[in-house]
């Protein structure tokens, strides 16, 4: 099932102490990182292929590490292979700057 957030829904959303993040994902960029919001979207760049969801993983890991929790604590709900993603972070320790 592909996920498309809403026109003029806010990227993201907290529910509890879980940041619930609406991504727009560019696969193959030239470095992993995290861009401005597109609409009702966060464009997230990773280096990685999109291959057999291969680039979804190493968003994971990238975000795991730029809000400091562990790969576990992030949940990909929708877009494992798709650019269209809504992921759940749960208990963030750090947020980047776009999310203040």
């Amino acid at each position: 099932m592909k996920y498309i957030p809403e026109f003029g829904e806010p990227f993201f959303r907290w529910e509890g102490d879980t940041l619930v993040v609406n991504i727009l994902g560019q696969p193959n960029a030239n470095l992993d990182a995290i861009g401005k919001p597109k609409g009702s979207q966060l464009k997230v760049s990773v280096t990685a292929a999109p291959k057999l969801g291969r680039a979804t993983e190493h968003m994971v890991v990238f975000l795991a590490k730029t809000f400091g929790v562990n790969t576990s604590a992030i949940e990909v709900v929708h877009g494992r292979m798709n650019v269209n993603k809504l992921l759940r972070i749960k208990a963030p320790q750090k947020l980047p700057a776009v999310f203040s």
